[in-house]
C-alpha cells in the first residue's frame, strides 16, 4: 500500500510555471476562470485543469456565480509560507514573467471599471430617485458608524452587499469581512469599487435565507437597505442570527413603515418599511435582543436603525426548544 504524502502533493501542484503564475495574479486580486485565461493567453479549459489541481492542493478556492466561477486564495495564513518562499527563490525570469502578468491584469481591472460605469449609468436614476425621498446616505452611514460602536468588529458579514458600501466603509475594522448578494452582477460591481478603493474583498453569491456560510461564524452583520425585498424578513433575521455568534451583533437599515405604494411597482418593494415592534418581535423570535432604535427623519422617507445581539442564555434556549 503506498503512503500518501500530503505536503508532497502540494508541492507537486506548485512545480508548474503556469500553476505558479496562477497564484500571482490571485494574490492580486479574485479573478474568474474566463479572466485568469485572457491574462495567461491560454483556453479555459485548460486554465481550469490547472486550478482543479490547486485547488484539490487546498491553495485556493472556487465560487460560482450565476455562469461565472471566480477564484481566490485560501486564507492567509495557509498561503503566506508559501509565498515567502516563492519570494525567497525567485529568479529574474521568475520575477519578470510575474511583473508581466501584473501589467496584463491592468486590461481586466479597465475592463471590469468600464462594465461598472455601464451599469452605473443605467440605474443611476432609479437610485437617485430613492435617495431623494430620504434623508442624505451620508448621515445615514454616520448613525450606522455611531450604532455599531468604536470597538473592533470582528468577523463581518454583510447580507445583500450591493455595491459593497458597507464592506468598503467597515472591512478596516473587521478581522475579516464577506459581502454577500444574490445577483452576481452586483458583485462583480462591488469588485470593481472595493478595488478602486483600495479594499480587499472576499464576496461569495448567496441567498438571505440561506447564507454560505457556518453556523456561529460571524461577530457582526449588516442588512443594509436589503429587508425590504424580503418575501420573509423573519426568515432573512433567523438566518443572520445563525451564523451569529453568541454576543454578536445584528444590524439592519432600512425604512421605517411608510406608506409609499408605488415604490412597490417602479423599485420592486416587497415591503412598504417596518415599524419597530415587528422588528422587535422578529428578533426575539431568532434569539436576538432588540437593543437600540434609531429613526433618521428626512423627506418622505424616515430610514430606520435597529441593532440586537445574541445572548448565550438565549442560544442555549433556542437549541432546547
Amino acid at each position: 500500500m503506498t503512503a500518501t504524502f500530503p505536503l508532497a502533493d502540494r508541492f507537486q501542484a506548485l512545480a508548474d510555471p503556469t500553476r505558479l503564475r496562477i497564484l500571482g495574479l490571485l494574490r492580486q486580486m479574485e479573478l474568474s476562470v474566463g479572466e485568469l485565461a485572457q491574462v495567461l493567453g491560454q483556453s479555459q479549459p485548460r486554465v481550469s485543469r490547472h486550478l482543479k489541481i490547486l485547488a484539490d492542493a487546498g491553495v485556493l478556492e472556487r465560487r460560482k456565480e450565476g455562469s461565472w466561477v471566480f477564484l481566490t486564495l485560501s486564507h492567509e495564513e495557509q498561503v503566506s509560507p508559501m509565498f515567502a518562499l516563492i519570494e525567497l527563490w525567485a529568479d529574474a525570469g521568475t520575477e519578470g514573467l510575474f511583473a508581466a502578468d501584473a501589467a496584463r491584469l491592468e486590461v481586466v481591472r479597465a475592463e471590469r471599471a468600464e462594465a461598472a460605469a455601464r451599469y452605473f449609468s443605467a440605474h443611476a436614476g432609479i437610485w437617485d430617485q430613492i435617495r431623494s425621498l430620504h434623508v442624505a446616505e451620508a448621515d445615514v452611514e454616520k448613525a450606522i458608524d455611531r450604532t455599531l460602536g468604536k470597538r473592533p468588529l470582528g468577523r463581518l458579514v454583510d447580507i445583500g452587499t450591493g455595491t459593497g458600501r458597507m464592506i468598503e466603509l467597515f472591512a478596516p475594522r473587521a478581522a475579516y469581512a464577506i459581502g454577500i448578494d444574490k445577483s452576481s452582477e452586483m458583485l462583480r460591481l462591488a469588485r470593481v469599487k472595493l478595488e478602486e478603493a483600495g479594499v480587499s474583498s472576499n464576496l461569495r453569491q448567496g441567498d438571505m435565507y440561506a447564507l454560505p456560510l457556518q453556523d456561529e461564524s460571524a461577530d457582526c452583520v449588516i442588512i443594509h437597505q436589503v429587508l425590504h425585498y424580503a418575501h420573509s424578513p423573519a426568515a432573512a433575521i433567523s438566518e443572520a442570527a445563525r451564523v451569529l455568534s453568541p454576543g454578536g451583533t445584528l444590524l439592519i437599515v432600512d425604512f421605517a413603515a411608510h406608506d409609499r405604494e408605488e415604490l412597490r411597482e417602479t423599485d420592486a418593494h416587497i415591503r412598504l418599511g417596518f415599524d419597530d415592534e415587528s422588528i422587535r418581535a422578529w428578533f426575539a423570535a431568532a434569539g436576538l435582543a432588540l437593543n437600540h432604535v434609531e429613526h433618521l427623519p428626512g423627506g418622505e422617507l424616515t430610514v430606520a436603525l435597529w441593532r440586537g445581539a445574541k445572548s448565550e442564555q438565549q442560544q442555549r434556549e433556542r437549541r432546547a426548544a
